[in-house]
């Protein structure tokens, strides 16, 4: 009885089973009608100019850099408060002073030296003096008499005596002054390497300065980069080209206002790039009330430190009949999403011959007025049924070409 039971139960469980599943499962998705039409937001293309400018990156480096060496031997005495790392000073400012006790004995030797070369020599032109007079009692001509009759070789010694020492004074001079550690121009100390008490030979570093009249930049430019300016070649000449750099300051983006003064007039075997030299006048702001070309910026920017790594904006090209299509329209493989007269999806591959951190420029390829998709597709499919709301008539153009579209 329970063997013919057995079966039954099975046959239970199993209707009971599908019964449940087919409960519990969700409806099959309805399948979307091919004719079902996407609302998208689009703008309308219209050829327009676009302003390029070139992108650069470089560091913010002094002009010149001056490693200060000792030139005498001695204890250093005194240390100006000027000469500490980030101390500023003037041109011709004292900054170390050595001993000058030895130099000084040495200074007056030389001088004692002098006066007595001086002596000899007076003393020998009367000798000489006195024996050209008895060498003309004789009745002869002076220019037989034998040199030695005369004492000229004695003369000329004394005159050699006199030069020799006063060469000696000069030099002593020299030494003298040369305990005086004085600054070279106007700038800052970025070394210090001695200290009062401390005895420095010849040759010894003392520390190391750096101007800061103006600060230079060097910026790499690639052949694509240069393609895209007008006048890179007047930045050789008197008409330099006016930039905006932009760094951080105190965690603050900041601009900077430079001048492109030269290039370096040599392509860059380790990047094929051809850098140009960017000036800033006044980087540190030391003369904040001059009326220079940069002043009206300069009372507003703050300083520009050393070492600063800033992105170079240089103005380049105009160009005309450009169609500015925002980034994220452009699809992948360089499509654009169109609107064709049928309100649906046309694909077309465009060639953007420039890019920046808004726009591509593309200058072949679209029409005057075409009707651009500037909405996320998911997956566009060529034909798709679109209901476009058009947002924006004439999208805003301010070319800036940056690495994104220009790798260098």
């Amino acid at each position: 009885m329970k063997m013919k039971l057995l079966p039954i139960a099975i046959v239970g469980v199993a209707i009971l089973v599908s019964v449940a599943m087919h409960f519990f499962s969700s409806p099959p998705p309805k399948a979307k009608s091919p004719d079902t039409a996407v609302a998208v937001k689009t703008i309308l293309l219209h050829r327009t100019q676009a302003k390029l400018a070139v992108e650069s990156q470089g560091t913010v480096e002094p002009r010149t850099s001056t490693t200060l060496i000792s030139e005498v031997s001695g204890t250093v005495l005194k240390v100006s408060p000027k000469f500490v790392v980030g101390g500023s000073f003037e041109a011709g400012d004292l900054l170390l002073q050595l001993d000058q006790t030895d130099y000084e004995v040495a200074l007056q030797q030389a001088n004692a030296r002098l006066v007595s070369m001086n002596a000899q020599l007076t003393f020998e032109r009367a000798r000489a003096s006195q024996a050209e007079k008895e060498w003309s009692m004789t009745g002869r001509p002076t220019e037989e008499a034998p040199l030695l009759a005369l004492r000229k070789p004695y003369l000329e010694e004394a005159r050699a005596k006199v030069l020799q020492a006063e060469a000696e004074v000069k030099q002593a001079e020299r030494k003298l002054a040369r305990t005086s550690i004085r600054a070279p121009y106007t700038g800052m100390v970025a070394v210090k390497s001695v200290d009062i008490g401390q005895y420095v030979t010849v040759g010894a570093r003392l520390g190391e300065t750096f101007a800061i009249d103006f600060a230079e930049v060097r910026l790499p430019l690639t052949k694509r980069d240069l393609s895209m300016m007008n006048s890179f070649a007047s930045a050789d000449k008197d008409q330099h080209l006016s930039i905006i750099l932009h760094g951080s300051n105190d965690g603050n983006e900041t601009q900077w206002p430079a001048t492109l003064v030269r290039s370096e007039g040599v392509i860059s075997e380790l990047n094929r790039a051809l850098y140009a030299v960017a000036r800033v006048d006044d980087p540190y702001k030391k003369h904040r009330s001059e009326d220079s070309g940069q002043a009206g910026n300069a009372a507003v920017s703050p300083p520009l430190l050393m070492g600063t790594f800033v992105t170079a904006t240089i103005g380049g090209k105009t160009l005309d009949n450009t169609f500015a299509i925002p980034r994220h329209a452009l699809l992948e493989g360089n499509k654009v999403a169109l609107v064709d007269t049928d309100q649906r999806l046309q694909l077309k591959v465009v060639e953007p011959i420039f890019g920046d951190q808004r726009f591509h420029y593309v200058t072949t390829g679209l029409q005057e007025g075409d009707q651009l998709v500037i909405s996320a597709l998911g997956v566009p499919i060529e034909g798709m049924k679109l209901s476009p709301e058009l947002v924006i008539d004439k999208p805003e153009n301010n070319a800036s070409v940056s690495d994104d579209a220009n790798e260098k």
